[in-house]
């Protein structure tokens, strides 16, 4: 399973975390992603969406 939200792309985040000495380690920050059934496009289907999609009203839950 990918994790990456079906409706605006967003993906995991690959970066470095630098501690106080300065040592460099790698890190990936995953975006916020919820599994809900949601009405998109006009079909109903279970959908992987990251929460600011959810907030911003972009795709509606189905009941």
């Amino acid at each position: 399973m990918s994790r990456v939200c079906e409706v605006c792309g967003k993906r995991p985040d690959i970066s470095r975390q630098v501690s106080y000495s300065g040592k460099h380690n790698p890190r990936k920050r995953l975006p916020n992603l919820q599994r809900v059934r949601a009405v998109y496009c006009g079909q109903r289907r279970r959908m992987l969406v990251c929460t600011r999609c959810l907030k911003a009203g972009k795709v509606q839950k189905a009941a």
